[in-house]
């Protein structure tokens, strides 16, 4: 159906049609944003058409209007039934992305240096930004309501609170748990690894921050 924008964010539309035991068909709409992972955050409407053909169904979809449409999906995402998990996930995303870049610098002078001139401090920078891309890879996998989950036990039932100041804090102890349970390479192995196959490190982190997918 196209893509929507809402609060600065681009969501995809699909049309999903069903037909039940009766013969009817079932359509209803389905959002998906571009910041999903390998298992997308989608959300949905409930079923807006019954009709006697998918064609009909179909027809109908396609003379909404693109208001109309962006009030379904502003709908959906407020009455979603855990609007908090797949918002902790994205926002745990986001962070490591965003700290992620700013330790390797830009993709761009990535793209155009040269690895032999990388000198240790440098290394060291891509290295953490390295292991903050593996716990961002591995939060990606897992669902929103298992993120949570896991991020209540790691702080002993305390919620994280998106208005809070130390929420930061919250988050940091976050990423250090499942930092230190990840087989990461020690920083030795890893620099000799990534300068003798840099153009596939790249390739990783384009796909990973450029492309909002998972490599």
């Amino acid at each position: 159906m196209g893509f929507l924008n809402h609060n600065g964010e681009s969501w995809a539309c699909f049309l999903v049609t069903s037909c039940d035991r009766a013969q009817r068909w079932h359509g209803y709409f389905s959002f998906r944003s571009k910041d999903g992972g390998s298992e997308p955050d989608d959300i949905r409407t409930a079923d807006i058409f019954i009709e006697e053909s998918e064609s009909e169904i179909d027809q109908k979809a396609r003379g909404l209007g693109r208001p109309l449409l962006n009030g379904l999906l502003a709908s959906a995402l407020h009455t979603q039934d855990q609007p908090e998990t797949a918002q902790l996930r994205r926002w745990f995303r986001t962070m490591l992305a965003e700290n992620s870049l700013e330790l390797s610098g830009p993709l761009d002078e990535m793209e155009n240096g040269d690895g032999d001139r990388l000198d240790l401090t440098q290394l060291r920078s891509l290295y953490a930004s390295y292991r903050l891309d593996q716990v961002a890879h591995f939060i990606a996998l897992l669902k929103p309501e298992d993120f949570e989950g896991a991020v209540g036990s790691i702080l002993e039932g305390q919620a994280v609170d998106f208005g809070a100041k130390d929420r930061l804090q919250f988050a940091m102890l976050v990423v250090e748990y499942i930092e230190g349970q990840l087989p990461l390479p020690p920083f030795e192995v890893w620099a000799e690894d990534y300068v003798a196959n840099r153009d596939e490190y790249l390739l990783y982190t384009h796909t990973l921050h450029r492309e909002g997918r998972l490599p």
